[in-house]
């Protein structure tokens, strides 16, 4: 298990560590889903792992908030969303609805918003 878990830490740092996405500059598209994520951040680690574990073919827009592009990505989101100032990761964006944040308790009301993105 904590050999999975480093393995979750060292993809994202590797992905943070990757040239931006062409996504991190777009405007969000509502047929994405769209995984906000900071590299340090536990409850994105735990996140990734549900929805890989359950979802392996889900395509997700990774978005890094550490990066400009992924920054100014997530201020659209947050003002679609009309979160205000208090942004949280991990934020998962998919159309209409979304997720800041992540416990298990999320996981139900996940599986509900991703199923027309299966």
């Amino acid at each position: 298990m904590r050999r999975l878990c480093y393995l979750w830490v060292a993809m994202l740092c590797l992905l943070g560590a990757c040239g931006e996405k062409k996504t991190e500059v777009d405007d969000l598209q509502p047929d994405k889903v769209y995984f906000f994520y900071s590299n340090g951040c536990p409850h994105c680690h735990s996140a990734l792992e549900y929805i890989n574990q359950k979802y392996p073919k889900l395509s997700l827009s990774m978005v890094n908030v550490e990066n400009a592009g992924g920054y100014e990505l997530l201020v659209k989101c947050a003002r679609k969303f009309k979160l205000g100032r208090q942004i949280g990761t991990p934020l998962l964006c998919m159309g209409d609805n979304y997720l800041m944040g992540w416990a298990p308790e999320y996981e139900a009301k996940f599986d509900s918003y991703v199923k027309p993105y299966l």
